[in-house]
C-alpha cells in the first residue's frame, strides 16, 4: 500500500461532469443491489479524480459530485435516522495516516491519549431499532439523512438478535453482510432457481437485504459497532452511553447478545500511541485473508467521547475517525479465453485467460477456475465481465461473472471432449475430470516431479532423458528407474560411460532420501512439499501412513475431512509403484523416527521442545548467503522443521521470525510493522548450527 494512491486524471469540465455521472450512477447501484460497473479500487481512483479536479477547478464543482456526500447516499429512503450515518474519510498509508492524526489533535488542542483500531467491515450499514429489548425495525444507511425500511429481514440476519439482554430502547448501528460459508449456499441457491450465481459477498448481501418476492432464503450476519440512545432520552443509560469510551460502548453492546469483532481475529483494540495503531493496522491486513468475512480497511477513531465531541463533524463525516483503507483483493476485467490443460496426476484443469488486471500489488492475467461443474455454476461465458479475487499468498480465482454488464457478444465455453493432452477418453464421473490414463497420460511430468531437486534430486535426469526412458520402454514410472542396468543405460543415444555412471550413481543416493521427500515424490493429490512434510513427520515411516484410515489421516495438521479420504484413496491407487519403491530398497521412515516397541501400537511424537525453533511460526525472503547460499526454499524449510520450528510461505501477526536475505522486500517491510524478529541468513545459521 502506498501513501499516494493513483487517481484518475481528468483533463477537462467534460470529463470531470462524466466522470461524477459515472460516480453517481456506480454508487447508486453499489449501494441498491451491489450491481456497480465499478469495482471498489476503480470507484476510489474516480473519486480521487474528481476531488482533484474540484480543489484545482473551484468554480467547476457540480452538485451531484459526490465528494460532498455522505458515501452509500444513492439510494433514497423514507425513514428518517434520529442521527445522520455518515461515511468516513481515507487515508492510504502510515504517512497519510500520521498526517490526519496530526491536524486532529490540532483542532483539539492537545494530544489524543486514547485511539479505537477497529477492521473496516465490507457490508452495508444499517440501523437496528429496539424497543423495550425488542428488534423493532431496521432502516439502511440510504442518503445519510433517511433510509429504506428493510425489517423484513428480521430473522435472517446472525448476530442481531430479536430481544436483547436488557428491556432497553437503543438504536444499534453495524454492518450486514455475508460470510464466506453464507456466500456459497446462497449462490447455490440462486444456481438452482436461475442458474447464475452472486458476483461477490458484498452484492449478495445487499440484494438479499432488499428482496421480499424470492423463492428461496439466504442467511446475513450482522456486526454491531456501535449504539445511539433515543434524542431528548436523559435516562441513566442514555446519559451513560453518551459519556462512556467506545470501547467500553462496544463491551456493553456484546453483552446484550449482539455480534461484534470482540471473538475474530480482528478484534476492537484500544492504543495510547499512534505507534500502537500502525502496529494494529500491520496486523488486522495480515489477518484479512483467514477471515471468514470480508474487511476492506481499517477504522480509526478517537475512543473518549469528550475528543469525539470537541472534535465534531464536517457535512459528511465525523472528524475524530478516518478508514485506513487496503489494497484491493477484487477486481473487473474480462474473461477472454479458457485453457485446459492436463495435470501430473491426469486432472484436467481449466484456466482462465484474463485481460491483464493490477490486484494486491501484481498484474493478474490468469486466473483458477477449479473445473467444468465450477465454470457451469458459476455460469460463465467467454466475454463475461467477472470478478477476480486474490487474498493473501492465494492463486487469483474468478468469482462470477457481472451478469449485467453482458452485451449479447458473449459465447459458450466449450469443453474438451477428450483429453487434451493425449487425446484419449476423460473420465467425468466426479466433479475433477482425469484422463481415463491418469499419471500415465503425463508420465513424463511425473517422473520429471520426483526426480526433481525438492523432492528425490536424480541430477542428470533431463526431460529429454526420461523421454528416451519411456520411448525405450524401461520405465513407465519413477520406481523403475532404481530398476535400470547400466547396460540399458548404456545403449541410449547420447549416453556415455561417464555420463552413466553419473546417472545411476544419483539414482542410488536417491534411494537414502528421508521419507518426505519419497512420499512427496508421488505427487499425492492435494499433498505438497510442506504437506509432505508434515505427513510423514506425523506417522514416521510408509506402512504406518499405508496403513492409516481417513480418520487417522485427518489428524495431520492442515488435512481436513474433504482432503482425508483423497489421500486414502490416492495411496490405494499408488500402492503398485510404492510396492516397488520398498522392492528397490528406497528409503520408506523418516529421520529420528524411532519405530514402537509394540509393533501394534502408534508412534508417539518426538518431543521438539528442547529445539532452537520449537514453537516458532519461520518465513524466509530473498536471497540466502554463507553457509545457507546452496539450499533451496523447500531445504530451507526442511531445516526450519528439523530445528523444530513451522515454515510458512507469507508474514502475518503469527509469524514469530522471519529470515531475510538481499533483496527481501515486501515481506521484510510488513515482518517490520507487525514487530516480527527479523534476522539475516548469518545469524540464522548461529541460531541452529548444528542441523544445518
Amino acid at each position: 500500500m502506498t501513501d499516494t494512491p493513483p487517481s484518475t486524471v481528468l483533463a477537462d469540465d467534460t470529463a470531470y461532469a462524466e466522470a461524477v455521472q459515472l460516480a453517481v450512477d456506480s454508487a447508486a447501484a453499489y449501494y441498491a443491489d451491489g450491481t456497480s460497473t465499478l469495482d471498489d479500487d476503480a470507484y476510489d481512483r474516480l473519486v480521487r479524480g474528481i476531488q482533484a479536479y474540484e480543489e484545482a477547478h473551484p468554480e467547476a464543482v457540480l452538485p451531484l459530485s459526490p465528494t460532498g456526500k455522505v458515501a452509500g447516499g444513492a439510494v433514497v429512503g423514507d425513514v428518517p435516522h434520529t442521527v445522520p450515518m455518515l461515511s468516513l474519510d481515507n487515508v492510504f498509508g502510515a504517512e497519510q495516516l500520521a498526517d490526519w492524526a496530526a491536524g486532529l489533535e490540532r483542532r483539539l488542542g492537545r494530544p489524543v491519549t486514547v485511539w479505537s483500531v477497529e477492521p473496516k467491515l465490507d457490508g452495508l450499514a444499517i440501523s437496528a431499532r429496539y424497543r423495550n429489548g425488542r428488534l423493532a425495525q431496521l432502516v439502511t444507511r440510504g442518503d445519510g439523512t433517511a433510509g429504506e425500511d428493510v425489517s423484513h429481514a428480521v430473522g435472517t440476519i446472525v448476530g442481531l438478535p430479536a430481544r436483547l439482554a436488557d428491556a432497553v430502547t437503543v438504536e444499534l448501528r453495524g454492518e450486514v453482510m455475508m460470510t464466506a460459508s453464507q456466500f456459497e449456499e446462497a449462490c447455490a441457491k440462486r444456481q438452482a432457481h436461475d442458474g447464475t450465481t452472486f458476483a461477490n459477498p458484498r452484492s449478495a448481501a445487499a440484494g438479499t437485504l432488499r428482496a421480499q418476492d424470492r423463492p428461496y432464503v439466504c442467511e446475513l450476519t450482522f456486526f454491531g459497532y456501535g449504539v445511539l440512545p433515543p434524542p431528548g432520552d436523559d435516562s441513566e443509560l442514555a446519559v451513560r452511553l453518551r459519556e462512556l469510551p467506545h470501547s467500553e460502548i462496544m463491551g456493553w453492546v456484546a453483552g446484550q447478545g449482539v455480534q461484534t469483532t470482540v471473538a475474530t481475529p480482528v478484534a476492537g483494540i484500544v492504543a495510547d500511541t499512534l505507534e500502537r495503531v500502525q502496529e494494529r493496522v500491520g496486523e488486522i491486513a495480515a489477518a484479512r485473508a483467514e477471515l471468514a468475512f470480508g474487511i476492506d480497511g481499517i477504522v480509526i477513531k478517537c475512543d473518549l467521547a469528550a475528543d469525539q465531541a470537541e472534535a465534531g463533524f464536517s457535512s459528511r463525516a465525523p472528524r475524530w475517525a478516518i478508514a485506513y483503507k487496503l489494497p484491493a483483493t477484487e477486481k473487473i476485467t474480462k474473461l477472454i479465453g479458457v485453457e485446459w490443460n492436463t495435470g501430473r496426476t491426469g486432472i484436467i484443469a481449466p484456466r482462465a485467460v484474463l485481460e491483464p488486471v493490477e490486484l494486491d500489488g501484481s498484474v493478474v492475467t490468469y486466473a483458477t477456475l477449479h473445473n467444468a461443474a465450477d465454470i457451469r455454476r458459476r455460469g460463465l461465458m467467454l466475454g463475461d465481465s467477472v470478478v477476480v479475487y486474490k487474498a493473501g499468498d492465494v492463486i487469483p480465482r474468478v468469482e462470477a461473472p457481472v451478469v449485467h454488464l453482458r452485451t449479447g457478444d458473449e459465447q459458450p465455453i466449450e469443453v474438451p471432449q477428450v483429453c487434451p493432452s493425449c487425446g484419449d477418453a476423460i473420465d467425468a464421473s466426479q466433479e475433477r475430470w482425469r484422463c481415463v490414463r491418469g499419471r500415465a497420460c503425463r508420465a513424463i511430468a511425473s517422473i520429471g516431479y520426483a526426480a526433481g531437486r525438492d523432492q528425490l534430486d536424480i541430477e542428470g535426469l533431463a526431460e529429454s532423458r526420461i523421454q528416451q526412458l519411456l520411448d525405450a520402454g524401461l520405465i513407465t514410472d519413477f520406481a523403475d528407474l532404481f530398476f535400470l542396468a547400466r547396460e540399458q543405460v548404456l545403449d541410449l543415444e547420447r549416453m556415455g560411460e561417464t555420463s552413466t555412471d553419473n546417472l545411476l550413481a544419483a539414482i542410488e543416493r536417491a534411494k537414502a532420501q528421508p521419507l518426505s521427500r519419497v512420499f512427496c515424490a508421488l505427487g499425492v493429490r492435494g499433498t505438497g512439499r510442506s504437506m509432505s512434510r508434515r505427513i510423514a513427520r506425523h506417522f514416521g515411516s510408509m506402512d504406518a501412513i499405508r496403513a492409516a484410515d481417513a480418520e487417522a489421516i485427518q489428524a495431520v495438521e492442515g488435512i481436513g475431512p474433504e482432503k482425508a479420504p483423497v489421500v486414502v484413496a490416492e495411496l490405494v491407487e499408488l500402492a503398485g509403484l510404492i510396492d516397488k519403491l520398498v522392492k528397490a530398497g528406497v528409503a520408506m521412515t523418516e529421520p529420528g523416527w524411532t519405530p514402537p516397541a509394540d509393533p501394534g501400537a502408534e508412534a508417539e511424537a518426538s518431543d521438539t521442545s528442547e529445539l532452537p525453533l520449537a514453537g516458532m511460526s519461520v518465513v524466509v525472503t530473498g536471497a540466502m548467503s554463507g553457509e545457507l547460499a546452496a539450499l533451496t526454499r523447500n531445504q530451507m524449510n526442511e531445516l526450519i522443521e528439523r530445528a523444530g520450528g513451522k515454515a510458512s510461505s507469507s508474514v502475518s501477526a503469527k509469524t514469530s521470525l522471519l529470515v531475510a536475505g538481499e533483496k527481501a522486500g515486501s515481506k521484510r517491510t510488513k515482518a517490520e510493522s507487525l514487530g516480527v524478529r527479523v534476522v539475516g541468513p548469518e545469524e540464522f545459521a548461529g541460531l541452529i548450527g548444528p542441523f544445518i
